[in-house]
């Protein structure tokens, strides 16, 4: 039997899609789960080898669902990601008409984007949250609702019509996949990576978020996502999480990260990996001070000053 990949489910996803444009999805066996949560722990229990799930859209930004997922439980590392442009077709039974429709259904995360056109189109429409598009596309070939918002691709896969194609609230609308494992050494660095991290505080103090970024921006790391998320612990308790160019082989990155966990309760460490879509010449130069060469002859300097060699 090859390797398989768990994926948010069921076939006709556009987590699908997404995976298969990975190359080596070709030589897996790729196996729909219910929800994030039952893919992701697929792999801490060794039931697949990786998982595909979407983890940040456009609009929304970061899908809370994966983030906590991360957050909590068996560590994981992500190695990959993918971006797919996303445009939603409105699925129905054959024969149905809009006037039709009196219910709608989706994951949560597509009703940010499609919530201008379900106001202009179908303002009397109760929507009811399904755990991924192509479920309620099940759904909707059940009986159980009257439409489906999901990729038109899954029309066929549920034998259902698609009533309106190219919904979308915002032009250029993305979301962002990762392919996650369990952990082991980064990939190594192409010039064009990311860098992911939880963070936790060790207490609640002015200017502590401010602490935690001046560790970034002193050596000249850019941020590319930061999101609050609750811990559990009450009222007020949050930890962070924080998308940063770079790899943890790169010298500014690593003293971000030792800084990090110096002045942290805790730190995950997420992975390092390859940015989607993005090559060496479109990365921007590093700030003044802050290119691995320049650590170098600092770390040099302090040496020989130790040495009495200034």
């Amino acid at each position: 039997m090859p390797a398989s990949y768990a994926y948010l489910g069921p076939e006709g996803t556009f987590t699908e899609v997404a995976l298969r444009t990975l190359p080596e999805s070709a030589t897996r066996q790729l196996i729909p789960y219910v929800s994030v949560q039952s893919a992701l722990d697929a792999v801490r229990t060794g039931e697949a080898e990786a998982a595909f799930v979407p983890i940040e859209n456009s609009v929304e930004g970061g899908i809370t669902t994966t983030l906590d997922e991360l957050v909590a439980g068996t560590p994981l590392t992500i190695y990959r990601e993918v971006l797919l442009s996303i445009t939603f077709a409105l699925l129905v039974r054959p024969g149905t008409k809009l006037a039709d429709i009196k219910t709608v259904s989706a994951h949560p995360a597509a009703q940010p984007q499609v919530r201008n056109w379900l106001k202009a189109n179908l303002p009397e429409a109760a929507w009811e949250s399904a755990a991924s598009n192509a479920d309620a596309a099940r759904l909707v070939q059940e009986g159980r609702y009257d439409a489906a918002f999901a990729g038109e691709f899954a029309a066929a896969r549920y034998g259902l019509t698609a009533l309106e194609t190219k919904i979308h609230d915002a032009e250029n609308a993305q979301t962002r996949f990762v392919l996650v494992g369990r952990p082991a050494r980064p990939a190594a660095p192409t010039g064009a990576d990311k860098t992911s991290v939880v963070l936790w505080q060790r207490d609640d103090h002015p200017g502590g978020l401010r602490d935690l970024l001046g560790e970034f921006a002193t050596r000249g790391v850019n941020l590319m996502l930061l999101q609050s998320r609750p811990t559990g612990a009450g009222i007020g308790n949050y930890c962070f999480c924080i998308d940063a160019e770079g790899h943890i082989s790169d010298r500014r990155m690593a003293e971000a990260l030792m800084g990090l966990k110096r002045i942290c309760r805790e730190v995950r460490f997420l992975g390092s990996y390859p940015r989607a879509e993005v090559s060496v010449a479109d990365v921007a130069a590093a700030l003044p001070g802050t290119s691995d060469g320049e650590f170098v002859a600092a770390a040099d300097w302090v040496a020989r000053c130790q040495d009495g060699r200034f």
